[in-house]
């Protein structure tokens, strides 16, 4: 019966035990007879090392803790040269930006504005020239009165203000050498945080990211 048994599995054309280990033989002999199968496989092996460790890389990337949000500043106004200190590459990475003479704190936005941001020009800076002409490189080293800006030129800036007042926090004003600072209460900083938490959010961030010749 057993004979019987082997020359039916036969008959039925599925390859018996020793078969199967025979075609593995003749599979493996032919990729180490050849440097260039043998170069294959080795090539396939490694990308296939590289998909799996990329995607683990990539979950303990999605895992990694977010830093948490720095306490909010307390209002005061600043010089340029104050300002400038303010550019995300500081301990506590606090990044302020300047829009028509009001100082905003984009901290939040650090990811557009922070060390290698496509905006980074913009941190510690007043941006309002760079914003009415939409150039990165307009951004001064100097107190910029925008006297020189026309009235199309200044409603942009105005507009850019209302978006940064809608999404970030209010520090202070930007002044220029020899103005005096505003000495702000604790009342008028409770009202600026009541008013931050009322705003709605609007940004022009997306539009930058799809005008890639911005900066």
């Amino acid at each position: 019966m057993g004979a019987e048994a082997d020359i039916g599995g036969a008959a039925d054309g599925k390859p018996t035990v020793e078969e199967s280990g025979g075609i593995l033989s003749e599979i493996i002999n032919e990729i180490v007879s050849s440097p260039i199968n043998i170069a294959l496989v080795l090539a396939i092996l490694f990308l296939v090392y590289k998909i799996v460790a990329g995607r683990r890389d990539n979950q303990e990337i999605n895992v990694a803790p977010q830093p948490p949000p720095l306490p909010k500043m307390k209002k005061r106004d600043m010089l340029l040269t104050e300002l400038r200190k303010y550019d995300g590459t500081q301990p506590d990475g606090r990044v302020l930006v300047a829009i028509n003479g009001k100082i905003f704190d984009v901290t939040r936005g650090k990811r557009f504005y922070g060390p290698g941001g496509p905006y980074s020009p913009f941190a510690g800076h007043d941006a309002s020239r760079a914003l009415a002409f939409f150039q990165a490189d307009l951004v001064k080293e100097e107190y910029d009165d925008l006297s020189d800006l026309d009235s199309r030129q200044m409603e942009s800036v105005r507009e850019w203000e209302e978006q940064f007042t809608d999404k970030y926090d209010f520090v202070g004003k930007l002044v220029k050498p020899g103005e005096e600072p505003t000495n702000y209460s604790d009342d008028e900083e409770g009202e600026q945080t009541e008013e931050a938490a009322v705003l709605p959010e609007r940004s022009k961030d997306d539009w930058f990211l799809d005008n890639d010749n911005f900066l």
